[in-house]
C-alpha cells in the first residue's frame, strides 16, 4: 500500500473532508506520496500515525510519546502540527516522559509522580529582564513580596521551581543545573548565589560543585579515609561528592559526633 492509498483508506474510514494537499503538506509527506509504506522509514511511519490522526477532525487529540525516537524532521512536523491544531482551536493531551519537550509544546505541563499530579509554572519569555529579579521592593526600600521559586530555562520558556523539588544542583563549566525527578534544568543563579537562597530549605554546599537537598539524603558513604558520597533517595540513587571539609559542618547539622 503506497501512502496516498492509506490516506484514502483513511479519508474514507473517517468521513473527512480534509484534502490530500493539506494534510500531506503538514505532514511533509509531498514527495512520499507514491512510494510504499513498507519502503519508509520509522520516522517517516510516525508522521502516517499523524497524517491518520488529522484526517479524523477530532475535538480532541491524544498523542503518547510522538516524537520519541523520530529525526529531527519529524520533530518540527511535529511541533507544527500542535501549533496548527493550537490556532483550529483544538485541544491537546500530550503524554510524555521527557519534560523539555512537554515545555517546549504545551501550554500548561503537569508531572505525575509518587505524590500525584502536580502542574508545572511556566512563564513566556517574552522580554529581556533576567531572571533574578524575583523579588520587589517598595519605595522605602523595604522588601514587599518573597518569592521562592527557582527559575530555569528551557528553550524560550520559564519554570519555576519549588525548592523542594529539586534533588540536589550541580555546576558545570560555570553553569548551574538544578537536577529534579533525574532531569536537569539550567538556571542562571551561580551556585553561591542559590546556596544563600535556598539555606533556608534544607540545602546544603557539600561540595565546591554541588548543593544537596538534606531532605532527599538516605545515606552518607565512605569511600575512603577522605572520600565521601551522599546517595540520594531518587529513582537513580544518585551519589553526591561531599568534601571532607563539609563532613564535620554535616555532622552538627545532623545532630551526630
Amino acid at each position: 500500500m503506497t501512502v496516498i492509498d492509506c490516506m484514502k483508506f483513511y479519508r474514507d474510514l473517517y468521513q473527512s473532508k480534509q484534502t490530500f494537499d493539506y494534510i500531506l503538506q503538514l505532514t511533509q509527506l509531498e514527495e512520499k506520496k507514491y512510494h510504499k509504506i513498507s519502503k519508509l522509514t520509522f520516522s517517516e511511519r510516525r508522521r502516517i500515525q499523524f497524517a491518520r490522526m488529522l484526517l479524523q477532525n477530532v475535538a480532541l487529540y491524544i498523542f503518547e510519546e510522538a516524537d520519541l525516537n523520530v529525526d529531527l524532521e519529524t520533530k518540527r512536523v511535529f511541533s507544527t502540527i500542535i501549533d496548527t491544531l493550537k490556532q483550529d482551536q483544538k485541544a491537546i493531551l500530550i503524554l510524555t516522559g521527557n519534560m523539555e519537550n512537554a515545555i517546549t509544546l504545551a501550554d500548561n505541563v503537569y508531572r505525575l509522580d509518587e505524590n500525584g499530579l502536580h502542574q508545572i509554572e511556566i512563564d513566556e519569555d517574552e522580554t529581556e529582564e533576567t531572571d533574578k529579579e524575583v523579588t520587589e521592593l517598595d519605595e522605602s526600600g523595604e522588601q514587599a513580596f518573597q518569592f521562592n521559586k527557582i527559575p530555569t530555562k528551557v528553550n524560550e520558556k520559564i519554570v519555576l521551581f519549588d525548592p523542594p523539588e529539586i534533588d540536589y544542583i550541580e555546576s558545570k563549566n560555570g553553569q548551574a543545573y538544578l537536577f529534579i525527578k533525574g532531569e536537569a534544568f539550567p538556571t542562571s543563579f551561580t551556585l553561591n548565589e542559590l546556596e544563600e537562597r535556598l539555606k533556608h530549605f534544607g540545602f546544603f554546599r557539600c561540595h565546591r560543585s554541588y548543593i544537596v537537598n538534606l531532605q532527599k539524603v538516605r545515606e552518607v558513604i565512605m569511600w575512603t579515609r577522605n572520600s565521601f558520597n551522599l546517595i540520594l533517595d531518587d529513582q537513580a540513587k544518585s551519589s553526591i561528592p561531599l568534601s571532607k571539609a563539609k563532613m564535620a559542618q554535616l555532622k552538627e547539622m545532623l545532630g551526630l559526633k
